[in-house]
């Protein structure tokens, strides 16, 4: 869905923005540079840019403060990834919701819809649960027993909170993420798993952004937390038990044993796993693709499988490629120094 065009200048205000050109230039809609028609407003984010922004048939471009292109209408930001997302919400505004509970939904008698509230088709809401003001829970969402969705936050179809799981405020969890299974543990007797019972809960503070399939188990006692403000990509594993703090990023295909401690501003690159009990400290990013086994300091940067300080382990991974090569090397020089002890063994009188 998207709105009327608006003039250049206007959506240079928006986006608190310098105009070069001319600021009555209808705009109608953003598009990629090499997918972009004349009455496109294009997006540059970079210098390395210049040759496509230049072959572009945009209108315009939005680009970087420091960024000239003589004879183009531009809008000069000094983020144009912040300008641009401000822009796709005027150019592609969410639909408002309708509140209400559809007909097909199945609510638990002791629970709490609020009035302003979105339930669509299907969707069921179990005993003691809660659904704060303008909630929207899209088709085939479970709802547990003893859950919150708080204020304005968004559950995209098939999601499932199992019980006892705190989704906070502003929260969009999208399609088949599942909040609350049970953790992983078990206890062997000596002939067979017993399953430890997972009796804690989830909780997931206020603007948090969770991805498509994503898993965040409950706690065995206690509580697995996502903090503040922290976005997950899709299909995501979380273990039991963990805290991962605020503003955090984790990217696709991540696992994240139980117990473990992720910090403030943590950046996980995608498919890195962390064994269980690390603690990743405040601002500290891990390279994708990276196991992890030991903590990572605040700051610190780590990379590879085992994981090691990133400067480390681009030293170690610009030598493999010559490991053969060296191999080769350190025998022919073993050889060498057999056949030399072999001479000197026969001079000694």
């Amino acid at each position: 869905m998207t709105t009327a065009g608006r003039t250049l200048g206007e959506l240079a205000r928006l986006v608190g923005g310098e105009v070069r050109g001319d600021a009555a230039l209808p705009i109608r809609g953003l598009a990629p540079l090499d997918q972009a028609q004349p009455g496109d407003l294009g997006f540059v984010s970079g210098g390395r840019y210049r040759r496509e922004a230049e072959a572009s048939r945009a209108s315009a471009l939005v680009v970087p403060l420091d960024f000239e292109l003589p004879g183009r209408p531009l809008i000069r930001v000094a983020q144009p990834a912040l300008a641009v997302a401000t822009l796709l919400r005027v150019f592609h505004p969410e639909p408002a919701p309708v509140p209400g509970v559809h007909p097909t939904a199945v609510v638990a008698d002791s629970a709490r819809v609020a009035a302003d509230a979105t339930l669509l088709a299907f969707v069921v809401v179990g005993a003691g649960s809660a659904v704060e003001s303008r909630a929207v829970l899209h088709p085939h969402v479970v709802v547990g027993e003893r859950c919150r969705i708080g204020e304005a936050s968004v559950l995209h179809p098939h999601v499932v909170l199992r019980g006892d799981v705190d989704i906070g405020r502003r929260v969009v969890i999208h399609a088949g993420a599942v909040l609350g299974a049970d953790g992983f543990g078990y206890a062997f007797d000596g002939s067979r798993h017993q399953k430890i019972p997972q009796v804690g809960r989830v909780v997931v503070e206020d603007d948090v952004e969770i991805g498509a399939n994503v898993t965040i188990d409950r706690a065995t006692l206690g509580e697995t937390v996502i903090g503040r403000g922290t976005k997950i990509d899709n299909l995501v594993q979380i273990g039991h038990n963990t805290v991962v703090g605020a503003d955090a990023i984790i990217v696709a295909q991540t696992g994240i044993s139980g117990s473990c401690r992720i910090g403030n501003r943590v950046v996980l690159g995608g498919q890195v796993g962390l064994a269980d009990h690390v603690t990743i400290g405040d601002g500290a990013q891990v390279g994708s693709q990276s196991g992890v086994h030991r903590d990572v300091p605040a700051g610190g940067t780590a990379l590879g499988s085992p994981a090691m300080p990133a400067a480390e382990a681009r030293r170690a991974m610009a030598a493999l490629p010559r490991l053969a090569d060296l191999v080769r090397a350190a025998r022919a020089l073993e050889r060498r120094l057999a056949r030399v002890e072999e001479r000197l063994g026969q001079e000694k009188p």
